[in-house]
């Protein structure tokens, strides 16, 4: 959300909280301090309140429910923290207090409670309320920059006005809350938020009764609260962005994040190509030539369904060094999309039906297209660059016609709107002019004309200003950011380097980071999902793996000069779509997880096509559909996370980047991993039998040290560091291949892009 204005009206419950922190019935029971701050725990009847203040400027104060006034609360420092126990008649609450052990303003509240009898909770009050000198709401005001969207993170990130406290990343770590979810029968869909003085988490109810029952003798977690405060407040954009991005790294150590699963993207991927080419749901005929279906045997074949599996195909023929008669075929037919009175490649074929408008253009569906065949182009193909540059110069004109500001729907044939905005947050596509960015710097690759450049520069100036309103859909926005890291590197102008984090910020503003056990979805995992759409209540296969590839290249374009924050957020989002993309197939699931009456066509189990979306709240899987359109993913994570060594009886496997691939001799490479220092990164090595003894394989650190693999089913496994580099060295298997001199096998783009 953009910048709000000063606001500061209290409420029933601000009010209550004054009063309680200023009654001479309060008593303080433990005081320490943290970093700057003041903290001191204070009972005052039914409620422990810990109030944080900076001398003379200001606070928060956190309400800690009792429930009943206690008979006696104990404090014990532990050396973690401090631990509090009080007991009522209403139960036991005990309360976890843990600070930084670096001694910054960052600190882990947890209360659990097990109820001595049933208990109603109705509509409590939010938990977090700002101060100011004299512990009064009414005389604090500030901002609330972001909040808590659906089921994302449950987040608010706001700053002080008056007075100058600083600024303040709540989280609640709804992955403790899940038994109390599933308990209450009740999700916590815009459960943090408020508006400013009344700000934090309020406990959701069951929607069907209006109350959250605790149940007596069953201890749940009720409150898992992390704070993170800065005492200088960054106000600009881009600081902004850069200090919200900085002080969620720092909580992510306390949400608790699970241990990604390994996959067989390889074997996946050999799937998916048998699928393709087999499969009848996946293709119709027209003009005599195949296409794909958007989803199984359901919806006409459009441009960037073929498109994306083409950049997807050709990729993997890199990776494999092998052709794909796939390619080819998509190719046969890919020039009946072109209309040439306009310019550009249309969305459908000529002959779609009168049930769609084909010359109504969805504004990002313009130029993603344009983005997977400029990959293809610059990876050579005549063709595609041709048909690339034939279209850009229309993608152009329509860009200066919105002056760099999408509509959510357009005529192509005179650019009059057909839907401005959508109806949920009264905005249009707000972060095409990322994709748009990234386009015109693939166009400058293709051609150098300069032109190009700087139409990439005018869509980047452009979309300034939005803040965290900034993310439409999430591919959209990560190519953005990674259109900022690229331009930056280009021009050497800095500024773009800290405009990407705007795009990161927004980014993952709308990610989950928790793992939410919730009906359906304790059968798989949506860790730092992002919904595809600002105000989408699910994640999509799509925007999943087309936001790991730009990442990819935006992690290899920004080298050491990201932010730590910024390395480990982009680098933790791609290690754990590795494993969560997983769940998108229909195999992964159980059947009854899986919805049986989709909105597009059918869903078959065994085609190892993506379902479209999968629901934090545990509804069922594949409500849209199963994307034909996305089956390029396996292909995606395939070719950036495994590795084929000439000559080597493995594919090596890694859930970080790998980098500076460099061969020593026939059976030693070097390699570096590009995620941020302090985080574990694992490696696998898929042998096409059993693997062998683990000491015949050697792994050593640039540093000296020698790491060893452990076996784990056919696999060898190591644990590594992720900012690390290393030395491999593998059986001589020189005689099965002939002999002679062998080379590495670079995979995925990185590789090709050195």
């Amino acid at each position: 959300m953009a910048k709000a204005a000063l606001r500061s009206v209290p409420t029933a419950a601000t009010f209550a909280a004054a009063a309680a922190l200023r009654s001479p019935a309060a008593s303080t029971l433990h005081t320490r301090r943290q970093g700057g701050l003041d903290l001191a725990f204070v009972h005052h009847a039914t409620e422990l309140w810990l109030v944080l203040r900076r001398q003379d400027r200001g606070g928060v104060a956190l309400r800690l429910p009792l429930f009943a006034e206690p008979d006696e609360c104990t404090v014990e420092e532990t050396t973690r923290g401090i631990d509090i126990c009080c007991k009522s008649v209403a139960g036991t609450v005990r309360i976890a207090f843990e600070g930084d052990d670096f001694d910054l303003e960052q600190l882990r509240l947890t209360l659990r409670i097990r109820p001595a009898q049933d208990i109603a909770l109705r509509d409590m009050p939010r938990d977090l309320v700002p101060l100011d000198a004299q512990d009064d709401p009414a005389g604090a005001s500030g901002r609330i920059e972001a909040k808590q969207r659906r089921l994302n993170t449950g987040l608010i990130y706001f700053e002080f006005d008056r007075p100058a406290f600083g600024k303040v990343l709540y989280i609640q770590n709804l992955s403790a809350l899940n038994d109390c979810f599933n308990l209450t029968g009740s999700k916590p869909e815009n459960a943090v938020g408020g508006e400013w003085p009344d700000l934090g988490y309020r406990p959701p109810v069951d929607p069907e009764t209006g109350a959250a029952l605790l149940v007596a003798g069953r201890e749940i977690t009720l409150y898992d609260t992390i704070l993170v405060i800065r005492r200088y407040a960054e106000d600009d954009e881009a600081d902004s962005a850069w200090q919200f991005l900085d002080m969620l790294g720092a909580a992510y150590r306390w949400l608790g994040a699970p241990v990604p699963a390994w996959r067989d993207w390889v074997d996946r991927s050999q799937r998916t190509l048998a699928d393709l080419e087999n499969a009848p749901e996946a293709r119709i005929e027209h003009y005599g030539v195949s296409y794909f279906h958007p989803y199984t045997a359901s919806e006409y074949p459009d441009v960037m369904v073929q498109l994306s599996l083409l950049s997807a195909l050709r990729d993997w023929e890199v990776w494999s060094d092998a052709p794909q008669p796939l390619s080819a075929q998509i190719l046969a037919g890919i020039e009946r999309f072109y209309d040439a009175e306009l310019g550009t490649i249309r969305r459908y074929l000529p002959n779609v039906g009168n049930d769609k408008d084909a010359d109504a253009v969805d504004s990002w569906y313009l130029y993603h297209p344009l983005l997977n065949l400029s990959n293809v182009a610059l990876a050579g193909n005549e063709q595609a660059r041709d048909l690339f540059l034939r279209s850009i110069d229309y993608g152009i004109r329509a860009a200066r016609h919105f002056a760099y500001r999408w509509p959510i729907l357009y005529n192509a044939r005179d650019f009059s709107v057909i839907r401005a905005v959508a109806e949920s947050d009264q905005r249009g596509q707000t972060d095409v002019g990322g994709i748009y960015a990234w386009v015109m710097l693939q166009a400058f690759e293709l051609t150098r004309e300069k032109r190009f450049l700087d139409e990439a520069v005018q869509a980047i100036e452009a979309a300034k200003g939005m803040r965290f309103d900034l993310n439409y859909q999430a591919n959209l926005t990560a190519w953005g950011a990674t259109a900022c890291i690229r331009l930056w590197r280009i021009t050497g102008d800095k500024s773009y380097l800290t405009q990407s984090y705007v795009y990161l910020a927004s980014f993952f503003h709308n990610a989950q980071l928790w793992e939410s056990e919730i009906a359906l979805a304790r059968h798989y995992t949506n860790f730092l999902g992002v919904t595809c759409l600002q105000d989408a209540p699910y994640m999509a296969a799509y925007e999943c793996f087309d936001s790991f590839s730009a990442f990819e290249r935006y992690l290899d374009l920004g080298g050491p000069d990201l932010i730590t924050s910024v390395r480990l957020l982009v680098g933790e989002y791609c290690r754990h779509a590795l494993s969560r993309a997983w769940f998108y197939y229909p195999d992964a699931l159980p059947a009854h997880a899986i919805s049986d009456d989709p909105r597009n066509g059918y869903i078959q189990r065994g085609l190892n096509f993506p379902l479209e979306d999968l629901y934090p709240d545990g509804q069922q899987a594949g409500q849209v559909g199963q994307e034909i359109y996305g089956a390029g993913a396996a292909l995606v994570y395939a070719t950036r996370a495994f590795h084929r060594i000439e000559g080597a009886p493995f594919v090596l496997f890694c859930d970080h980047f790998v980098r500076a691939w460099k061969r020593f001799d026939e059976t030693t490479v070097s390699f570096r991993l590009d995620g941020q220092d302090g985080c574990t990164a694992r490696i696998f090595l898929r042998f096409e039998g059993d693997a062998p003894d683990s000491s015949r394989v050697g792994l050593r650190s640039f540093d000296g040290r020698d790491i060893a693999f452990r076996a784990d089913g056919g696999l060898l496994c190591a644990e590594v560091s992720a900012a690390g580099s290393f030395l491999l060295k593998y059986p001589d298997t020189r005689s099965a291949h002939g002999g002679g001199a062998t080379q590495v096998e670079y995979s995925g783009l990185s590789a090709r892009q050195g």
